[in-house]
């Protein structure tokens, strides 16, 4: 990558810098709300490329706290002396170091400086942050929170970046062209989703690699080669849904990514600095963000370490022929992990909670300083936001003494104007609310409608009952006992996500005892029913044939790969983490998986040879997670004395015991990788879901909620087994009607067009779709339908 030598000297524009102090001095003396003014601000906030100057403003009050000087306050510019490679795993590199001095406003750091470059998909830019100095000479950093570029991740010096010069080269301007017209416009819902987990989606694990796989499939697509079933599970989507892409946490006990060795003072505000570089490597299901770097892209999911690749992927998917596939963001401002207390200031923060930190959203500028980040990650070119945790929004009312959910920001959200390519648009949005939880009674008293009752837009979406957490569909009596949410999904779910499988429900699946009620009819193995219950054919034919809403599905769900909690940064909570997550072990590892080569080969040379052998171990430490109250020395001391003795590293101490969770985190990681398990994909149940995603995109109006005139039961009396039946009429007449067996004993010698659902009567019915194992030749008439087995009827206006 190129890093051409620097031809003129950093230095502070003075003129310039005047000008951006006035301009913030009259946003400030205004008599706006402190919000709106903070929203304007917030705009301008970071490091942003104007001509060939870096216009450079922070807000840092925690000097104006601290007293800090004017005059001991600087922009820290970084450029590499020598061709620096974002593609190495490890490198060392001297910077040449300049310190520019700023105007101080208030609690905002002022700037404009010539000299810096911009960096570019071609070439590095110059690394930037703010720094102070304290009475002692000694020198702290501000981070950028809304930097463009993050080569080194959220704790590193930001990269000064080209932003409007990377969205002005996409490739996409056409999809943009084609919106309808309005100022903004609107965008509305996908007819169904993909979800994505970027790392565990193709072998190569970034963004890039995603990307390729797209335009590969478009190529096959546009020539008309027979797809594969490799090829088939993703494609018939309308959008794909991105786990998210934020920068996330890093080593708790390192090594950082950037580490600084040592430094040769010159003038006191020149230098050269030696830093120890690490390709960012982290593993993480995308959710343990820090707030700080939320408008960048997590570098570890970057091949070129260019924030190019996102671009790259929004044009693949607008680009995609036939059909072109919208991009949905995932959006995590629920809160933050404390790791976000190193990188952001007190300010950002509303106290502890479950997850790590509160963000405080009742600070003007902090509330503004998200929006921003929103804005600046959607307008590389996202259709929709998915909100993670939406319930989370909270603050405190000390006149109430109650803390109370933020709907104005959730609607703030909602209302953020995007741009790209010239066209204004506010994105679909969908929450993840389920409200009162974490209560304990939130699975009863949830109706996951709070969001869509509060918001002014008609199609809001928020995540139905059968999409949240907690959903074993692997488990006998599953279905009917949801029956009450079923018939709440037929009456109002046309604004929910509907589907059991997604990132969070696969992940509880995989935490269940192996020993309660599994129904065995789905499978001879724990894994062939971990599954066939997250890729139910018929479970499928209902979200895609006769429910409501929008049908969303996992990747790795529909790859039938593994999947579970994946985060490899822990090192005081690691072995607690990793001793809750192995009961995934008993569904997803069976031996002849665990004895393949590729498979977990971190933990078999620590000495766990066999999958027995780690069960045995884990079994044993999740039981001293609990006895010894998670006392690590005491932990290892008693398994040293388990007799027979265990497998694994000998003797077993604290340290040994990090080890072997970080050693189980990456091998999970790699085993959850989708590619490894698409030679294994069927044939006929691809193309069968392939085929379902396609009847429902042909039919539109099925998103709709029920009418008066369409049926939806279960056949009665039971006698054993569970088999759902809807009509439902569309708007031209043409009548769809589904029976779906989910779970029991089979059903014999039915017809299922002759059996009593009112609106059924009077024949004319085709057989539209049938689900494996039922083959071509069924036509109609009697039928024995098993678990699993669903058939699909349409019937045209009379």
């Amino acid at each position: 990558m190129d890093t051409p030598t620097r031809t003129r000297a950093v230095a502070l524009d003075r003129a310039a810098t005047d000008e951006l102090v006035a301009w913030i001095q009259d946003q400030l003396q205004t008599s706006r709300p402190a919000f709106d003014t903070a929203r304007i601000i917030a705009e301008r906030l970071g490091a942003r490329k104007r001509g060939g100057l870096c216009e450079v403003i922070f807000w840092a009050p925690e000097l104006v706290e601290r007293r800090v000087a004017e005059g001991d306050v600087f922009v820290e510019v970084l450029e590499p002396e020598e061709e620096l490679s974002l593609t190495r795993a490890r490198q060392t590199h001297a910077f040449r170091r300049t310190r520019v001095p700023v105007a101080r406003l208030e609690n905002y750091c002022i700037a404009a400086i010539s000299g810096m470059r911009a960096g570019t998909r071609e070439r590095i830019g110059s690394f930037y942050s703010l720094a102070w100095r304290d009475a002692e000479e000694r020198w702290t950093r501000v981070l950028d929170p809304l930097a463009a570029s993050l080569p080194f991740g959220a704790f590193a010096p930001a990269e000064f970046f080209d932003v409007a010069g990377m969205l002005a080269s996409r490739t996409d301007t056409d999809y943009w062209a084609a919106l309808p017209e309005g100022d903004p416009v609107k965008l509305g819902p996908a007819t169904n989703i993909l979800q994505i987990h970027a790392p565990t989606a193709t072998a190569s694990m970034t963004l890039a690699g995603l990307t390729r796989h797209f335009e590969t499939l478009g190529d096959r697509v546009r020539h008309g080669v027979p797809l594969a079933p490799a090829d088939r599970i993703f494609v018939g989507y309308e959008a794909v849904q991105l786990l998210p892409v934020e920068p996330t946490t890093v080593y708790e006990a390192g090594p950082a990514f950037w580490s600084e060795e040592a430094e040769a003072e010159g003038e006191a505000d020149e230098g050269r600095l030696v830093v120890d570089l690490r390709r960012p490597d982290t593993t993480n299901w995308g959710y343990d963000i820090v707030i700080s770097g939320m408008a960048a892209v997590n570098p570890a999911l970057l091949e070129t370490g260019r924030p190019d690749e996102l671009v790259d992927l929004a044009c693949a998917l607008h680009n995609f022929p036939g059909r072109p596939k919208k991009l949905i963001i995932d959006v995590v401002f629920g809160h933050s992990d404390n790791q976000g207390l190193d990188v952001l200031s007190h300010h950002y923060f509303a106290g502890p909670n479950m997850y790590g930190q509160n963000v405080n959203y009742r600070n003007p500028m902090v509330r503004a300083i998200l929006l921003e980040m929103q804005r600046r990650k959607v307008d590389y070119g996202a259709d929709a936001v998915r909100v993670d945790g939406a319930q989370d929004f909270k603050w405190w009312d000390s006149d109430a003494q109650v803390l109370r959910h933020d709907d104005e920001f959730l609607q703030e959200m909602a209302d953020v104007v995007q741009e790209v390519a010239g066209r204004r648009y506010r994105p679909w949005f969908i929450f993840e609310d389920g409200r009162p939880w974490p209560e304990e009674d939130w699975e009863l008293s949830s109706t996951y409608r709070a969001v869509i009752e509060n918001q002014r837009d008609d199609d809001v979406f928020q995540w139905g009952p059968l999409t949240f957490a907690h959903n074993t569909p692997f488990l006998y009596t599953f279905w009917l006992t949801k029956f009450w949410r079923i018939e709440e999904i037929l009456r109002h779910g046309g604004n929910w996500i509907s589907g059991c499988a997604n990132h969070d429900t696969l992940r509880r699946g995989t935490q269940i005892n192996p020993k309660l009620n599994i129904n065995t009819r789905l499978g001879d193995t724990r894994m062939e029913i971990l599954d066939k219950a997250y890729d139910h054919p018929a479970a499928q034919m209902l979200t895609y044939a006769a429910f409501p809403g929008v049908p969303m599905d996992f990747l790795n769900a529909m790859a039938r790969a593994s999947w579970g909690f994946i985060r490899n940064q822990d090192d005081r909570y690691g072995v607690k983490i990793v001793a809750e997550e192995a009961v995934s072990l008993g569904w997803q590892v069976d031996s002849y998986t665990y004895s393949m080569p590729s498979s977990f080969p971190r933990l078999k040379e620590l000495g766990f040879s066999d999958r027995d052998g780690l069960d045995r171990f884990f079994r044993i430490l999740a039981a001293l997670v609990e006895v010894t109250d998670y006392d690590l020395d005491v932990m290892a001391k008693l398994l040293n004395e388990v007799d027979p003795p265990l497998e694994g590293p000998s003797p077993f101490s604290a340290q040994v015991l990090k080890t072997i969770a970080r050693a189980w985190m990456d091998d999970m990681h790699d085993y959850c990788n989708v590619s490894k398990y698409l030679d294994s994909l069927g044939d006929a149940h691809t193309d069968y879901m392939l085929r379902l995603r396609e009847f429902r995109i042909a039919r539109p109006w099925l998103r709709a909620s029920f009418g008066p005139n369409d049926v939806f039961d279960y056949h009665k009396p039971t006698r054993g087994s569970v088999a759902f039946r809807s009509l439902r009429t569309g708007p031209d007449g043409e009548q769809v009607f589904v029976i779906a067996h989910l779970e029991g004993k089979p059903l014999l010698d039915i017809d299922p067009t002759t059996l009593p659902v009112a609106g059924l009567e009077g024949g004319g019915w085709d057989v539209a779709l049938r689900s494996p194992p039922i083959g071509a030749d069924f036509t109609g008439g009697s039928i024995d339908l098993h678990d699993g087995m669903a058939v699909l009827y349409t019937r045209k206006p009379r």
